[in-house]
């Protein structure tokens, strides 16, 4: 009777293994079956990274079928698991486990959306969420903040690109997925959760508590720094960007006389909708490639290129990057680098040059898979490698010295000569060769607590010089 038993038991383990064999070698035809998330384009870009929507990735005709061993395998240790583990582990949970860990084992950007998750990422995509306004990835197991959204809590509280979380609150933050990163990230509004980071140049973990709001993410503002230098500053990149980037030129050449340089500012910026930085782009430039993509498939090899036109009407660019600075933002900063239309200054930026694709596997899952990757107009990848600036300058603080301070002048000395040219007041006033706008104006205040800024509008002045002779 016993033997019996253990036959039945052994035959449903061998039932066990051979359905699940089949399933797995059946997979391919569950994505073929699949078709692409139309992701909204103007989605916030907080815990949840921002991807594309899915071009027609259906596997070749002549596709390899899943080797058998492996698969055997497989079934085996999920059998061995659910017999002989501690606790009971339900199959739903292990089965998401592995598919988990099966993406989380490709790259920092893949990863499965399990019912909740999904929920969270449409929630992301559509409405507004509780949340600390920070783009984060997977690095060594750790959760590396990419940057903190603009006048976030994450920014207000002193989270910086670079920062490692190695825990939250009382949870260690090794190993995590970025799906489990956006869970403990989340929370309701007016809740506080405390990150423990380590920072580049500091010997000690910083504890930095943060109290979560409803992120409303701003896209784009823009100034006059001075008469005749427009800033504009570009937070994320939603479906209205580029043309607010447009609005914003627009208004600086109607409230300056003479345009004489724009600074954009990328820094900080982790990306958002490719087709967004794909605009921005083509507002400064008239023609040519601005960014192509390649994949595995052909519909994700994709070329974008510049319409006629040029709303900012060739006015002098500097643009400012930095580490924080990601995915679509490198997409404008090397578009514009390499068609020699603006000045880089930053530092190095990230170097996230991939594209995920949402793939859906049922009505509330899905995958979120890296698909291709980004090349510059004259084929450089950016992944791994970033956009490497054509002036590198840190992040530094501008000291002003009073003019009380600097002003003992020659005609303040004792016994001075004086210029020759008193008493000729018959001689023609010289004529006004002087360039429209002195180099030496005082910065705008926004300038003067930003060292990169502050060169960066230093150098628009001397290119408008330079411009002049």
């Amino acid at each position: 009777m016993k033997r019996a038993s253990q036959n039945r038991s052994c035959n449903k383990h061998k039932l066990s293994v051979s359905l699940l064999g089949l399933a797995l070698l059946g997979s391919p035809a569950l994505l073929h079956a699949a078709e692409p998330l139309p992701v909204p384009p103007d989605a916030p870009h907080d815990e949840a990274a921002m991807a594309e929507p899915a071009p027609d990735l259906r596997p070749a005709a002549g596709d390899l079928p899943l080797p058998l061993d492996e698969v055997r395998i497989f079934a085996q240790v999920l059998n061995q698991i659910r017999s002989a583990y501690v606790e009971e582990i339900d199959d739903k949970t292990l089965l998401e486990n592995a598919i988990k860990g099966m993406l989380a084992g490709i790259d920092p950007h893949s990863t499965y959306l399990a019912a909740d998750d999904f929920e969270s990422l449409q929630e992301s995509t559509t409405g507004e969420f509780g949340g600390l306004g920070v783009e984060v990835g997977i690095e060594n197991g750790f959760i590396k903040i990419i940057a903190p959204m603009d006048d976030s809590p994450a920014a207000r509280a002193g989270i910086q690109a670079g920062d490692l979380i190695i825990q939250l609150d009382d949870t260690p933050a090794r190993d995590v997925t970025l799906g489990d990163t956006s869970d403990l990230l989340r929370g309701a509004p007016g809740t506080s959760i405390t990150l423990t980071v380590l920072r580049e140049g500091r010997s000690e973990p910083l504890d930095i508590t943060i109290t979560r709001e409803i992120i409303r993410a701003r896209s784009i503002r823009w100034r006059s720094l001075e008469p005749g230098y427009g800033y504009i500053r570009i937070a994320q990149f939603a479906t209205n960007t580029a043309a607010e980037v447009v609005k914003a030129l627009g208004e600086l050449h109607a409230e300056n006389d003479a345009l004489h340089g724009v600074i954009l500012d990328l820094r900080n910026n982790p990306g958002g909708v490719l087709k967004a930085g794909v605009d921005v782009v083509d507002a400064f430039l008239d023609e040519g490639l601005i960014v192509s993509t390649k994949g595995r498939h052909a519909a994700a090899d994709m070329h974008f290129r510049a319409k006629a036109g040029d709303p900012s009407q060739g006015v002098p660019l500097v643009v400012l990057i930095n580490g924080g600075s990601a995915s679509a933002s490198e997409i404008v900063a090397g578009a514009l680098q390499d068609h020699s239309r603006a000045i880089i200054m930053g530092t190095p930026s990230f170097g996230k040059g991939s594209v995920q694709s949402v793939l859906p596997l049922t009505n509330d899952r899905a995958i979120k898979l890296t698909t291709s990757l980004y090349y510059t107009p004259k084929g450089r990848s950016i992944q791994a490698k970033g956009i490497t600036p054509d002036i590198e300058i840190d992040r530094g603080q501008v000291t002003r010295i009073p003019d009380s301070i600097m002003a003992y002048r020659e005609a303040d000395l004792s016994g001075h000569l004086e210029s020759g040219d008193e008493g000729d007041n018959d001689k023609a006033e010289p004529a006004d060769t002087a360039p429209a706008v002195q180099p030496n104006a005082a910065p705008a205040e926004v300038v003067v607590n930003d060292y990169q800024l502050y060169e960066a509008l230093n150098l628009l002045k001397g290119l408008s010089i330079f411009r002049q002779l």
